[in-house]
């Protein structure tokens, strides 16, 4: 055991203990933030627009407090812009996390002084909590990189502006900094080729130890040091790389390809972290799902998701969530986030503690015929499939095809970069389309009702996705590829990648 984690070590034992006991009264301190979070909200000027004053209760509180998206709070937003304090929470956030939006452009979301540590250190006891539950704690004495955005700030209304991955990166410790890669410089590019081609300049020779970025995007990276050092895997220039960090996409689908290039199959450490809140983080190697971050600032909401846009749709607190629903996530933070519907869907699987799993975007899934497909459904059936079969899926995205230009029924249309094609590709999209049958009884009564014809694939070229992504402006960083739409936007832009 090196020095760093032989100091830490005691630290995150008591971490540890420290979410045994809360996740242990996940209720109770859902209670307490909701009772703190309205207490401070009276002062402020959203607090005495929606009469704080009269809410004692979490009933009170729904009457009191609407669900709204980001366009919502824009008005709101736009005042703290302006230099107003106490708008939406206590004097003036520290930071806006600069994102954009599919419908509201960019959006600027608040970041406290109060509401930081759920950021940063969330990230940290996801970490920590690691090391005190398996007694694995080597990745602290070696070099750390995270592949996220730039770290430049802007100022927006006197108001230091930025990527969330970028601000978080400044609020990394002085003692963990000379572990963390890339450097400073390295990572402000914004050209993102250039970028990781920098990055792997800079770690090739580095004894690296933690990995973290979205999946996707490490892959390129992997690839370009697998490439440039000419070795085999990723384990031969990093003998000590022991964990793999990741968060905002499924990893399995990926876990293939990415456990190939490194060599060997890694401890891998999911996060659920957004530009609102950070909402959950894997606390265990034994059981699935993600713990719900139940005491850190957040009040959370759940609504069944289909009923998400009706006018008044139910909202239930933390005790009232049933196992197995697809539940809306909503937020009200102390980053003055109020009733904020962040666009994401969970189901929990545990209630002792509370974890969940995420299902997918509100905006992301297929419904043309009433099937109401979702992300989860449409990943596990692929994932069963590659599986089975010994197929390596780079990347995906589906669509319905409403009108086949060659004639005949509707159809779902899956747009896939395999790493390999499979030799009998109408087999394998046969195994896909049973298995989507078993995840949806709405597809499966549209299946036997001939409704829908049974799903396609469209092989796709080698980089198709990087290429694409790349014409959208959103290569790298935090950047995702949509899983699934409800219409032919994105398919259609991929149609002179087909092979």
């Amino acid at each position: 055991m090196g020095f760093r984690s032989f100091l830490v070590k005691p630290f995150a034992k008591k971490i540890a203990r420290d979410i045994d006991r809360w996740s242990a009264e996940a209720v109770a301190a859902q209670e307490k933030i909701r009772n703190e979070l309205v207490q401070v909200g009276r002062g402020t000027a959203f607090g005495k627009d929606h009469h704080f004053d009269e809410i004692h209760s979490y009933d009170a509180f729904k009457g009191q407090v609407p669900i709204r998206d980001y366009e919502g709070l824009r008005a709101y937003v736009n005042r703290i812009k302006e230099g107003e304090s106490d708008v939406l929470w206590r004097g003036k956030p520290k930071y806006f996390a600069k994102t954009s939006g599919t419908t509201s452009g960019v959006k600027y979301i608040p970041l406290t002084k109060e509401s930081l540590p759920n950021h940063f250190g969330t990230a940290r006891n996801a970490l920590f909590n690691y090391f005190a539950r398996t007694g694995k704690g080597k990745w602290l004495d070696g070099k750390l990189i995270f592949l996220s955005g730039s770290p430049e700030m802007d100022e927006v209304g006197g108001i230091l502006t930025g990527r969330l991955s970028g601000i978080v990166n400044h609020q990394v410790p002085s003692w963990l900094r000379t572990n963390q890669m890339p450097s400073y410089e390295t990572n402000c590019i914004e050209d993102w080729e250039v970028k990781v081609a920098k990055i792997v300049d800079e770690t090739l020779h580095a004894n690296m130890t933690l990995i973290s970025g979205i999946p996707p995007w490490v892959q390129m990276y992997y690839e370009l040091l697998l490439e440039r050092s000419g070795k085999k895997h990723v384990k031969d220039l990093f003998p000590n790389f022991s964990v793999f960090v990741y968060g905002g996409v499924n990893y399995e689908p990926y876990r293939a390809k990415l456990e190939a290039l490194v060599g060997k199959r890694l401890d891998s450490v999911e996060t659920y972290p957004a530009s609102e809140g950070f909402i959950a983080f894997q606390d265990s190697q034994t059981e699935p799902g993600l713990l719900l971050n139940a005491n850190s600032g957040i009040f959370f909401e759940f609504v069944p998701a289909e009923e998400i846009f009706n006018d008044n749709p139910t909202r239930l607190s933390l005790g009232e969530v049933e196992l197995g629903v697809n539940y809306a996530v909503i937020i009200n933070s102390n980053a003055g986030l109020w009733g904020y519907n962040i666009g994401d869907t969970v189901q929990f699987i545990s209630k002792d503690p509370y974890r969940l799993l995420v299902t997918g975007r509100i905006k992301h899934f297929i419904s043309a015929f009433g099937e109401h497909v979702i992300g989860k459904e449409v990943e596990e059936a692929l994932l069963t499939a590659a599986k089975d079969e010994n197929v390596q899926v780079v990347e995906f995205t589906v669509a319905p095809q409403v009108n086949p230009p060659e004639g005949g029924t509707p159809y779902h249309e899956w747009f896939i970069e395999f790493d390999q094609v499979p030799e009998n590709l109408e087999a394998f999209a046969a195994k896909v389309d049973r298995e989507m049958v078993k995840q949806n009884i709405y597809y499966q009564d549209l299946i036997d009702g001939n409704i829908l014809q049974a799903l396609k694939i469209r092989p796709l070229k080698r980089d198709s996705f990087r290429a694409y992504m790349k014409t959208q402006g959103k290569l790298g960083g935090q950047n995702k590829v949509p899983r699934l739409s409800n219409d032919r936007k994105i398919v259609d832009q991929m149609q002179d990648f087909l092979l």
